[in-house]
């Protein structure tokens, strides 16, 4: 199982009145680290436009353990909760450290692939698929069984 996680130092926008990073920043930083994954193994902004293919978002969930502060440095890591066999949909789970290896905040998100011409769900590219499923699975992974239509 591959590891993949991403540096950040926090910046001065993401900071709320309350001096620490704002909510939502949390979760630009995961979605941060899923594009850089997704470009890393071959599936570009770019190239997605290509396929007329792109990520779905159905659920997004974030807990909040310990406070992160301007300056301080994060690490947000990828790895998957659940997976279709085809790689269409997915469920991912990050954990956000801080520099001394705290925990602050575990987001999970549930998506899939959507056709952005047909506007209906469809797998990945094959070797994308499989790169997926080769990722660090958490402990309760399980794998997605669609729904049959009828």
């Amino acid at each position: 199982m591959k590891k993949y996680s991403k540096k950040f130092d926090v910046i001065w926008a993401d900071m709320d009145p309350n001096r620490h990073m704002r909510h939502t920043a949390y979760n630009d930083y995961a979605a941060q680290v899923r594009v850089s994954y997704m470009t890393d193994q071959g599936l570009s902004l770019e190239e997605m436009e290509k396929l007329m293919l792109a990520p779905v978002l159905f659920k997004e969930e974030t807990q909040f353990l310990s406070e992160v502060r301007l300056g301080e440095q994060i690490e947000v890591d990828l790895q998957i909760a659940g997976l279709s066999a085809d790689g269409e949909r997915w469920k991912m789970v990050h954990h956000i450290r801080k520099r001394d290896g705290m925990l602050s905040a575990i987001i999970s998100v549930e998506g899939a692939w959507i056709d952005l011409t047909k506007r209906k769900l469809k797998p990945p590219p094959a070797s994308f698929a499989s790169n997926t499923n080769a990722l660090l699975k958490t402990a309760d992974f399980q794998e997605i069984v669609k729904r049959v239509k009828g």
